[in-house]
Order: structure tokens, then sequence, then C-alpha cells
């Protein structure tokens, strides 16, 4: 088998991985019911249940067409390879050459499509960053990744607004809140959710030694079903109102327009102080923690939340999802996936998509090969 052959029939290998493990045949099947419901008249008397049925078709093709179009492509180039080198063709054969290059392409861009086909993936997210051990370089490393985030989601096109943020005793964060709104949010920064650790010759300390900090990230898809929860009884839930911390004028100074609410059972805890009515936090704040409850309820996301905090339990060494080392050599390391970077500052300047691509196509075989990295404590 020639050069050209094998890498043909190592990519037809893989789509066929691919088509099992989405079950390409039952989508299709699905696709066309749905489509043959949409052609009723009836369907769009309901517009809320037909924007959802919408959304799945959308969701299913993104999947099940490019994988369509590619499969077509693949026997093509194996047709016209067996001609290429039966004439002993070389410029047919180089053809060829590229088309497998771009197909390779393309099965890159069909598995993120497949990654990001889960439920919520589609769904606006709220983002939480808290310190962790590290007392004020910990602080300042949570603002470190508030504006992390903030310049990924302009590069991107992302809508970012404070929910809630409230400022370090000396610096940095003890906490913000943010709403995170754009195409596929939740299913891009799903890969942010952990602990994450700083290595650096620290500006906080006199001595200048390195110092190791750490901020948590938990990311909750905003669902758009929130409103099937059951609703909290209000002796589950404690309401905490306060002053808006920052700049907001006169009367975000001067009233209690800002609500924390913790609910007893499971101890989630949200705040809110974007709007001047305390009415509207506490309704943005009720939002934000049933979307928590719905999150916790989900049999799927439990290992994203154990993750978060370990057991419920401290952000710190033993829980990172990823390395940011500044001193004495720059690198970023993801111990998931194994992705690294020596470029650091670009990183904290917003260039994380590698970084999320790497997780997703390791998320996809996750279940199968598992990779333990190790991350380099030096």
């Amino acid at each position: 088998m020639s050069e050209l052959s094998e890498s043909l029939h190592d990519l037809e290998r893989k789509l066929a991985q691919f088509a099992k493990l989405v079950n390409v045949a039952a989508k299709a099947e699905e696709i066309r019911e749905l489509e043959s419901r949409m052609g009723e008249g009836s369907f769009w008397n309901d517009q809320g249940r037909a924007k959802q049925v919408v959304g799945i078709l959308k969701s299913m093709k993104a999947v099940v067409e490019p994988y369509q179009q590619m499969s077509k492509r693949l026997s093509d180039a194996k047709d016209f390879l067996a001609m290429a080198e039966a004439e002993a063709d070389e410029g047919s054969q180089d053809e060829v050459r590229g088309e497998i290059a771009r197909l390779r392409d393309e099965y890159e861009r069909l598995e993120i499509r497949l990654a990001l086909s889960g439920r919520y993936d589609t769904s606006d997210v709220f983002m939480t960053i808290k310190p962790g051990a590290g007392g004020v370089e910990a602080c300042d490393w949570a603002s470190m990744l508030f504006r992390m985030y903030s310049a990924y989601c302009q590069k991107n096109g992302y809508a970012l607004e404070i929910i809630d943020m409230l400022p370090g005793e000396e610096a940095g964060l003890k906490s913000c809140t943010l709403s995170i709104r754009g195409p596929n949010a939740y299913g891009f920064l799903k890969s942010e959710m952990g602990t994450h650790r700083l290595v650096r010759m620290s500006p906080f300390n006199a001595d200048g030694k390195r110092q190791t900090s750490f901020a948590a990230v938990e990311v909750t898809p905003e669902v758009a079903d929130a409103e099937t929860v059951e609703e909290i009884p209000d002796k589950e839930l404690r309401v905490d109102t306060y002053r808006a911390g920052g700049a907001g004028g006169q009367h975000v100074n001067k009233t209690d327009s800002a609500v924390r609410l913790t609910h007893l059972p499971t101890g989630l805890v949200v705040a809110c102080q974007k709007e001047r009515s305390q009415v509207q936090n506490k309704m943005t704040a009720m939002k934000m923690l049933i979307a928590k409850i719905q999150q916790l309820k989900e049999t799927e996301r439990l290992d994203e939340l154990k993750d978060l905090k370990g057991e419920r339990g401290t952000i710190g060494w033993g829980h990172q999802i990823r390395s940011y080392f500044l001193q004495p050599s720059q690198l970023v390391k993801d111990l998931r996936s194994g992705h690294s970077s020596n470029q650091a500052h670009d990183v904290l300047d917003g260039d994380l998509q590698p970084f999320i691509e790497s997780y997703l196509r390791w998320r996809l075989g996750g279940s199968q090969d598992r990779r333990q990295v190790v991350a380099d404590d030096d």
C-alpha cells in the first residue's frame, strides 16, 4: 500500500470511528423527521417549542452534514488516487496529497464540532473567579485571570458583563462574577473550570522570592429551561443585602441594592450588584442560583464540579487544571490535555483558543484514554 493510500485509509478509519461515536445514521434519520415536522402547518403555532426544535436541528446538522461532505470527498479522493497510481501520474498524485491535507484539517474542525454538541454548549455562561491559597498574591492572580478572560472575550466577539465584583483589601479581587454571552460560550469556556496555578517573582514580596498562587474559575451554563426547576423554598434560602462596591455614583454607594443568595442545602452562593434596583439584582441572582442547582443535578456535570474544588475542598495543591510560570522562564501548561505554550504573556492577554481546542479534543477521547500530565514544579 502506498503512502497516500495509507493516509486515506487512516482518515477513513477515523471517520468511521467518528460516525459510530456520533451515531450519524440515527441523527440523519432524526433530521429528516424534524424537517418533516417543520413542514406541518401547526408547527409554528408554539413559537417557543419551534425555536427549541430549530436549535436541535441546527446542532445536529452542524455535525452530520460536514461528516457527509467529508465522506464523499474521501471516496472521490480514493477513486482519483487509484486512477493516478494506475497511470503513474505524479501530478494527479500531488493533487491527492493536497486534498489529504485539506481533509485532515476538516477532520480536526469536525472533532471540535462534535466536542461542542453537548446539551448546554450553545448556552451563555456565568463565570466566577475566586482566589485560593496565597493571600494578597492570590487576589492579584484572580484579577489577572479576570483581565485574561476579558481580553479573550474581546478577541472572540463575546459580550462580557460584570455581575458582581469584590475588590481585595490590598490588591486584586476577592471574588468576581461575570456574564458572558456569545456563540458556544459554555462549549468553549467549560474548559476553564477548575483551579489555576501561578508561579512568579512576587511584586508583593520584598525578598524577591518566587511565589505560588491559586485561583478557582467556576463556569455555569445559563440554562434556558431554568424555569423547570422547582421553586426554591424560602426556608432553604438566605438572602443578604449590602451596599454595592466600586464606582457607580451616589445611588450605588448609599443604598443596599446588592443581593447575595445562599442555598442552604448545597452551600451554593451567588451575588449580584450590577443593577441599581435590589429587586432586579435579586432576580439576576436567583437566575444564577437556579442555573447552578440545575447544573448540580445534571449527572454529566458532577465530575466537572468535583474538578473545581475536589470534594468541595480547598482551592490549591492537587486540584489545579493549568499552571502558569512567569519566572524563571515562561510556560503555560494544561495538566489535562498536555498542551503548553512558552508565550505566557500572550496567553494572559487572551490567547486561550489553542488551550480550549486541545481540551475539547482531549475530552472527546477522555472516556477511553485519560492522560495524566504532571506539571513541572521547578
